[in-house]
């Protein structure tokens, strides 16, 4: 059986960023575009392929209008 490389935390920091982004109404590609990335950036964030970085999350905050704490509760 393979282990996942990511924690139950980032999973669930990784969830929280794809609700976000539904709360807000805006899809992957309107973010992409926000963010000047192609939509496969945001895709393979919220798939877990890429690994999301702190500076990342805070750009994300921003567009979604979250505190950076709603998603590391």
């Amino acid at each position: 059986m393979s282990k996942s490389v990511y924690s139950k935390d980032y999973k669930e920091i990784i969830e929280r960023l794809k609700v976000a982004r539904i709360e807000v109404g805006l899809t992957q590609q309107e973010v992409s575009d926000k963010l000047d990335k192609p939509q496969s950036y945001i895709s393979k964030i919220e798939s877990g392929e890429r690994r999301l970085d702190v500076a990342e999350m805070k750009k994300f905050a921003v567009i979604y209008k979250k505190d950076i704490s709603f998603f590391i509760k």
